[in-house]
């Protein structure tokens, strides 16, 4: 059994629950606390978990008097518990209001939660929440009968969890087997001549659907293990619709490390894929983000250097985002660096970013690389990334995406 955080708390609890012959208890479970924890230290954990408590806290008494609700955390410090003490006469709210409360909770975690969270957490805030109601009984201790209805809540959530997961898995199956995403390629383009130099294949989901952005896809389908389905889905749109990028331009192929074994990404399979689709394999650069581990470096470099013998150019996407840059730069020694936007965003006036960005575009030299600014919205920014030495940019100031053809 999970007891709640204090027993001087669990006592007045008790106490609460004998007074009104009832309670309610609404128990969030949320992982990703602890993972805070560990990760970014105590002050992060506490930040994030103050502002949990109060989000749910603000939920409840939008519902309830303020004396009605108390709200705390489990010993683990990763599960959050929302008391809420209404009489037992007061029937329209156990058998209606308080699932009621439940569902608007769980909708504003979700919806508001990740603020919480964030930065320390960038991906979609997965929730639990569970439910229980103690009826009070004299002949049981009053702290066993908190401890219980905690359990029982408890496993509710765990229940809830499994079942929500159950559900974004066959979101996305549907998706997959639906083949039902879009792609637009955004331009590429030499930042001295502003003519491109390819397009960047940009998939999105469903227009309707939560899972239009590509970042509450992929992270959905890796919950699910459908991330490697999804990803090849995702190249196959992109090279059916891709007839609209003008002759002779380089189409930018965004690929996780995983896939580079596919075998329709490989010899005779990708060269079918290219001629289908009438292009050549200098059109195809494919990009490796620098945010997705690749587990053995030797095996990549077989697979790049037979990509390079048939023509194929890879680029390493995300610069500069993560601690294994320079790693994956080295070891893999792409044609092309694409300096992550968080670098670019206002290098014109930052100085410790137009550092980091001219030792990337220096490393690039050495490496025979070409740097691709990502991101890029101003004149400015245009500016200070020429004077750096960098070729290419990429961004909103060059023009909107461009539609696949259907």
């Amino acid at each position: 059994m999970l007891p709640v955080h204090s027993d001087d708390e669990l006592a007045i609890i008790g106490a609460r629950l004998s007074e009104s012959g009832a309670l309610g208890l609404l128990l969030v479970q949320l992982d990703v606390l602890a993972k805070i924890e560990r990760r970014y230290g105590p002050e992060a954990y506490q930040a994030a978990l103050g502002t949990l408590l109060k989000l749910i806290r603000n939920v409840a008494r939008e519902t309830l008097p303020k004396r009605d609700v108390q709200v705390t955390m489990g010993r683990g410090g990763d599960t959050l518990l929302a008391f809420l003490f209404r009489p037992r006469s007061d029937r329209a709210f156990y058998t209606g209001g308080f699932q009621e409360l439940r569902d608007r909770l769980t909708v504003e975690l979700v919806h508001h939660g990740k603020h919480a969270v964030y930065p320390y957490h960038r991906e979609p805030l997965l929730v639990g929440v569970g439910g229980a109601v103690a009826l009070f009984n004299p002949n049981v201790k009053r702290t066993h009968q908190i401890l219980e209805v905690v359990d029982l809540a408890r496993r509710d959530a765990e229940l809830e969890t499994r079942l929500r997961t159950r559900e974004r898995g066959d979101q996305v199956l549907q998706l997959i087997l639906g083949e039902t995403l879009t792609c637009r390629y955004e331009p590429i383009v030499d930042l001295e001549t502003r003519t491109p130099l390819g397009y960047e294949a940009l998939t999105r989901g469903p227009e309707s659907s939560s899972l239009r952005g590509p970042d509450r896809l992929f992270a959905q389908a890796k919950e699910v293990g459908l991330t490697f389905e999804l990803d090849c889905l995702c190249r196959q749109v992109a090279f059916a619709h891709a007839s609209c990028i003008p002759h002779g331009k380089k189409l930018f192929l965004n690929c996780l490390p995983a896939s580079i074994g596919d075998p329709n990404l490989r010899g005779d399979g990708l060269l079918a894929t290219l001629e289908k689709h009438h292009l050549a394999p200098e059109d195809l650069v494919l990009e490796i983000s620098e945010r997705e581990s690749i587990e053995n470096f030797a095996i990549f470099r077989e697979v790049r250097d037979s990509y390079r013998e048939l023509g194929v150019q890879i680029a390493v996407d995300d610069a500069g985002a993560g601690y294994a840059s320079l790693e994956a730069i080295m070891e893999i020694a792409p044609d092309y660096l694409k300096a992550d936007m968080t670098l670019v965003r206002g290098v014109d006036n930052d100085p410790p970013r137009r550092e980091v960005l001219s030792g990337l575009s220096g490393v690039a030299s050495r490496i025979g690389a070409a740097v691709i600014a990502e991101g890029v919205e101003t004149e400015e920014e245009l500016r200070a990334a020429r004077e750096l030495g960098i070729r290419y940019g990429q961004g909103y100031l060059f023009g909107a995406a461009i539609a696949g053809d259907s």
